[in-house]
This record gives structure tokens, C-alpha cells and sequence, in this order.
């Protein structure tokens, strides 16, 4: 068809060089994917190099401590992601020997890996004629052949995905899939993308029918909570603070945070003592408090937003076993708090 062959071709000119095109290698691939979900080429490329430098096989990556997984994570968010490929590589060295699988219907039963995923790795490291749809990818389509189901709607995910199947090249799947989602990237980009200049603009719909700003549609998302995270920075004469791993699903499992007070508002400086005083960690406790951030920091989550204040606190002795200050850093933590670390003078 020539839709794929006009992809395919655009692609052997103006693809960029990253380093995963230059391998077929599955653990290559695969982190690359994982990496990349939800997650721009030039904010995910140095993590790459890190965990490829940290972990060169997926022997390494499986042996690996969880923390230390999580602190290379650091900074990109979603870190069920990084808990995933852990737990992955794992089974695939003790159960698979180290060997990936190499079929589309064996790879998508392992964790973290679904159909976007698990189409990637196997057209491009085993030529298996599975399309890959992603952002990218709806995009492409909902403009070219002028498509307004939404993207994220249950009939779209399958629309998409068997118009994407019908269009992919048999006997160059890699190229085809790896064509299309950089067209996406850079060629149809979500705002202001170069139409003039695009090889598909003669057949495009959207762009015939002054529809390019209007597609891909998709259904509103439900309106983000807010949040109101207080944390109590402890700081004791002997140079302590209190860390805790964060146990509970959602969020931020299995990182370390301050102790943390959630409430119903923002709160000032005199309600906000007023309600720590019979807490577990300052009961019958004598302590200074100060606010580090007057204003409330607002990290922004797909589905919440954490309206957040850092509370220090000073006590002579801590009630808990703490953390030496000096060795924080060390530890895997939310970015919100790892900014604070980074910035605080303790």
C-alpha cells in the first residue's frame, strides 16, 4: 500500500539516531518502550543510558536491589513502570532462562508489557507483523484517513488498532511501525505540524476538510482531585531526620518520604501546630516548627493534583529511628521530594 511504503521511505531519511535503532537486541527494546511510555525521546535518552550503564543485561537488572531500580527512576513518575521491569526481569531469568519470548501473544503476558509494548518488541526484534499504536500512531491515522472516534474510547483502542493492522507492512514490520510513530513525533505533531511540506498531504483527510486541530478526538478526562500533602521534616540535634518506604499500592510505593499529613485544606502556620501537637512523633515532644514554603507547591498527577508544604520541625531527640540527613540522598524518593532535598540547607 502506498501509505506504508510512503512512511517507510520518509523514515530512511529523516529518522533520528537513537541508540535503540541501532540494536534488535529485546532487553535493549524493551527498556527502551518502558522508558518511553509516558515519557518525551529527550527526557527519557540520558535514563536510558543509565540504566543501560547500571544494569548492561537483563541478568544485571534482575539482580538488582528494588531501591536501587527505583532511585535510577527517579525523576520520570509513573513508578509502577520501574517496579514492573524489575519484577519482569526477574521472572525472565528465573523462569525463561533469560531468553525473551519472542511472539506478540507470549510477551504481552508478562508484566508491565502490554499490546503497544509488546508489538514493538516483536516486530522490531522478531519481524512478527504486529502494529504498534500509541499517540503517535493515533494521530497519524485520525488526521490521514480523517477519523473522529475518539482515541480513548473502547471502539477507537480497536478501530485504531485493526485499521494499524491492516496498514502495516508484512515483510518490513520494524520499519513500518518504527516509521510511523516518528512521523508522529516529528512530522505530525500534535500542534502546528508542517503540512506543506508532509508526503502524505495530497491524500490527507483532516487536512483537506481544515480538520487538523480538531483530531484526534478524545474524551475528556475526569477532573483531577486536589490534594493537600503536608510533610514533617524532622531534624534532631544529632544530625537525624525520619524517612519512611512508602508501603501502600498507588502513588509513590515503595519510595521513601517524609511523614506526611494529609488534610481536607490548606492550612496556616497556627491551625497547622495546633494539629500536629498530639501527634504520635510530637506527643509530650518539645519542637520548633517553621514553614520552608509559604506558598503551596502543586505537583501535577494524571488524575490528582498535590497541593504540597514541607513543615520543619526541630526536636532535641527523635521518638523513631531516623535517618542520618547526610545519607538521603541515597535514597529513591518522589521528585516533589527530591526537588525539596536538592534545594533545602539542612
Amino acid at each position: 500500500m502506498q501509505f506504508s511504503k510512503t512512511l517507510i521511505n520518509w523514515y530512511s531519511i529523516n529518522k533520528r539516531s537513537l541508540p535503540w535503532r541501532q540494536t534488535k537486541e529485546p532487553y535493549c527494546i524493551w527498556l527502551s518502550e518502558i522508558i518511553l511510555q509516558q515519557t518525551q525521546v529527550k527526557q527519557g535518552l540520558p535514563y536510558y543510558e543509565t540504566f543501560l550503564r547500571a544494569f548492561p543485561t537483563v541478568f544485571q537488572l534482575a539482580n538488582a536491589n528494588e531501591s536501587k531500580v527505583l532511585k535510577l527512576w527517579q525523576g520520570l513518575g509513573y513508578y509502577s513502570r520501574a517496579r514492573n521491569l524489575h519484577a519482569t526481569a526477574m521472572y525472565i531469568v528465573n523462569e525463561l532462562n533469560g531468553e525473551f519470548p519472542k511472539t506478540y501473544k507470549e510477551l504481552i503476558k508478562l508484566k508491565g508489557i502490554g499490546d503497544y509494548t509488546a508489538s514493538a518488541i516483536a516486530s522490531i526484534c522478531f519481524n512478527e507483523p504486529t502494529a504498534v499504536v500509541d499517540g503517535n500512531v493515533y494521530r497519524v491515522l485520525s488526521r490521514y484517513f480523517g477519523i473522529d472516534t475518539p482515541i480513548n474510547s473502547t471502539k477507537g483502542i480497536k478501530e485504531f488498532k485493526s485499521l494499524a493492522q491492516e496498514l502495516i507492512d508484512k515483510k518490513k514490520p520494524a520499519e513500518f511501525n518504527q516509521a510511523i510513530m516518528e512521523f508522529g513525533a516529528i512530522q505530525c505533531r500534535p500542534q502546528n505540524p508542517d503540512c506543506e511540506i508532509c508526503p502524505l498531504n495530497i491524500s490527507c483527510l483532516a487536512l483537506k476538510q481544515k480538520r487538523i486541530s480538531q483530531l484526534p478526538v478524545k474524551i475528556k478526562a475526569v477532573k483531577a482531585k486536589k490534594k493537600y500533602f503536608n510533610f514533617l521534616v524532622f531534624i534532631s540535634e544529632d544530625g537525624k531526620t525520619i524517612l519512611k518506604q512508602r508501603k501502600t499500592r498507588g502513588i509513590w510505593q515503595n519510595l521513601y518520604q517524609f511523614p506526611l499529613i494529609e488534610t481536607k485544606s490548606e492550612m496556616d502556620f497556627d491551625n497547622f501546630k495546633n494539629h500536629i501537637k498530639n501527634h504520635k512523633l510530637l506527643e509530650n515532644v518539645s519542637f520548633e516548627l517553621s514553614l520552608y514554603n509559604e506558598k503551596s507547591l502543586v505537583h501535577k498527577l494524571s488524575h490528582q493534583h498535590l497541593y504540597t508544604k514541607f513543615w520543619i520541625v526541630h526536636v532535641k531527640n527523635l521518638k523513631t529511628e531516623g535517618t542520618a540527613i547526610n545519607t538521603i540522598k541515597d535514597y529513591a524518593v518522589p521528585i516533589l521530594i527530591g526537588n525539596f532535598i536538592e534545594s533545602f540547607i539542612f
